[in-house]
């Protein structure tokens, strides 16, 4: 019974660190208009604060994947939190745009620890089928929090405004922080431990499988963070829609992936994996053909977008579940420098795209369309490769 309540608060506490690391991106996003106005920026200026988010969180995964290897994960999830709280104490209280910067820079370095690391709890204590079935869960918990995210966000900023988004991340993750403490396990560390300095990522590029997987989870994680990262000034501004309706389009994204993923762990140990990844790749064809119609008719109509992306994010949910335990899986002792790596190329490549996109935003949604599309393209070639991969689609699932 002790054992069994000792794991429930484990499981509580790794879904309440993904809870927290879905709002963090998605919370204050509704923000960016009412921001803009508080600090006189240019869109590509506003864009700026997820991507210096992003350049912390990217900068702090190498240091926290070596050292959650090297010192076990506890104890660099709390200093992970601790930063992050530093950083929502500065946004909270910044008086000028380059101080909200800074604190948004290291609200992203000290999101890393639990964002890349939470997984790893799980995967340390459950064989590949469990670990598929949890994640799909977690994932889908970590999505509704997301989802949730925009639409709260939106009435917090209009009842509350920007501060008041500061101030729900603050006290998030300061019950992260205390939750951790308290009942997240020494992780029992190898006997010969890996350097964590740059040399011991160098062995991971060897494994052209590990590679392979993850270049599809890179071109995979870009067309949403542009979407997400673009659709508040696209939505708010560019198309007329208000600040409370906005998070419901952002939003249904998120929930559609989050139910499917909840459904789809508990069958995921049923079907035949490798035909999941040949519909889902199918699926992400009919995802570019409608973001490429609503691309070329640069469509006004803000449900007609959202409706057009819905594929991409269905496609999504087999791919996410079945492939990233075992990518993890395929250098078992390194599992904290994969997931820096992985999440450190999806994140430079998703704060560049942003930029690119906020560079050449214009207004409508037609240049943000063409840099979703091209993504999508890639993320269907990548999926050909590794369903046709041997290595990886016939790994062994106990």
């Amino acid at each position: 019974m002790k054992q069994a309540l000792s794991k429930g608060m484990v499981l509580v506490t790794i879904i309440l660190m993904d809870i927290l690391t879905g709002m963090e991106f998605d919370l204050f996003v509704p923000s960016f208009p009412e921001l803009q106005g508080h600090f006189s920026l240019s869109a590509f200026w506003v864009e700026a604060l997820l991507s210096v988010n992003f350049a912390g969180y990217f900068l702090s995964l190498f240091f926290v994947g070596g050292l959650a290897d090297h010192y076990g994960r506890k104890p660099i999830i709390l200093i992970g939190l601790a930063t992050f709280i530093i950083g929502s104490i500065a946004c909270l209280w910044s008086p000028s745009y380059g101080v909200m910067l800074g604190g948004r820079f290291f609200q992203g370095a000290g999101i890393a620890a639990p964002a890349i690391l939470s997984f790893l709890i799980i995967a340390d204590a459950y064989p590949l089928k469990k670990q598929q079935s949890l994640f799909a869960i977690l994932n889908g918990l970590f999505n509704i929090s997301a989802g949730v995210a925009p639409v709260l966000g939106s009435y917090i900023t209009l009842y509350f405004h920007w501060q008041g988004n500061f101030t729900t991340l603050l006290l998030l993750g300061l019950l992260a922080f205390i939750m951790t403490f308290f009942f997240i396990p020494a992780h029992k560390l190898p006997v010969q431990k890996e350097p964590f300095l740059l040399r011991g990522y160098t062995s991971l590029f060897k494994s052209k499988p590990l590679m392979l997987l993850m270049v599809f989870f890179i071109f995979n994680f870009v067309p949403y963070w542009v979407f997400v990262g673009m659709s508040p000034l696209l939505y708010m501004e560019g198309l007329r829609v208000s600040l409370a309706h906005f998070g419901y389009y952002q939003g249904v994204l998120a929930f559609v992936f989050a139910l499917g993923s909840l459904i789809f762990g508990l069958i995921v140990a049923r079907y035949d994996q490798k035909k999941m990844l040949s519909v889902s790749n199918k699926i992400f064809i009919v995802g570019f053909i409608s973001i490429g119609l609503i691309t070329i008719t640069d469509s006004s109509n803000p449900l007609y977008i959202t409706l057009a992306f819905l594929p991409f994010i269905i496609g999504q949910i087999a791919p996410g579940t079945i492939l990233y335990p075992l990518c993890l899986g395929l250098v078992p002792q390194a599992k904290g420098r994969i997931n820096a790596v992985l999440q450190g190329g999806r994140l430079v490549f998703s704060a560049l795209c942003l930029q690119i996109a906020g560079y050449f935003y214009e207004g409508s949604f037609q240049n943000i369309g063409i840099i979703i599309a091209v993504f999508i393209l890639f993320t269907i070639i990548t999926l050909f490769f590794v369903i046709k991969n041997r290595e990886i689609v016939e790994l062994p699932r106990v």
